[in-house]
């Protein structure tokens, strides 16, 4: 199946976990999919945890989730600041309510807990979070990639080559 009509959003904020942003949007890129780095202010640069930069290419208020075919987070410390964005859980949202891919690495859990769509969903993430997700209504693994339908998670930077292949399988569909 060709993957170059596909859309994705991947969201942008200062202190991603370099690795986790980075690698998934070349893969991505790589299988021919549009993957558009999504920030509050299209056109500035947000600095990874690592030092890494990238520049948004679009807004969070310029973007419409409907035209994209899922979205991704980041891990690293982005999340706790992504959460406070009701762009960005509106977008997570409308997600979850269309079963678009949803892909979440490390600590970008928080992201999910904060748009409530956790309830009864089989994840990963950092074991740091692990009683986060849980009290969201989660179900937590400690695995390297889970796929619940539409969702893909992941614990941490070590397991990105599970998580790129479950992100490519769960397009494909």
């Amino acid at each position: 199946m060709s993957l170059d009509k596909k859309r994705i959003i991947e969201l942008v904020e200062e202190d991603f976990e370099d690795l986790e942003l980075w690698v998934p949007v070349m893969r991505l890129r790589e299988e021919g999919i549009d993957v558009v780095l999504t920030g509050k202010e299209k056109g500035k640069i947000y600095y990874g945890k690592h030092g890494v930069p990238v520049e948004a290419e679009a807004s969070f208020d310029a973007v419409s989730p409907a035209e994209y075919d899922g979205i991704l987070v980041p891990g690293g410390w982005a999340p706790d600041k992504l959460r406070r964005y009701p762009e960005v859980i509106e977008m997570v949202r409308h997600m979850e309510h269309h079963q678009k891919l949803i892909g979440q690495i490390c600590h970008a859990g928080w992201v999910l807990i904060s748009a409530d769509i956790l309830t009864d969903k089989k994840v990963t993430s950092t074991p740091g979070i692990k009683d986060d997700m849980k009290n969201a209504g989660a179900v937590w693994y400690d695995e390297e990639v889970v796929i619940d339908g539409h969702l893909v998670s992941s614990r941490r930077p070590p397991d990105i080559p599970a998580y790129c292949r479950g992100l490519v399988q769960s397009l494909k569909k």
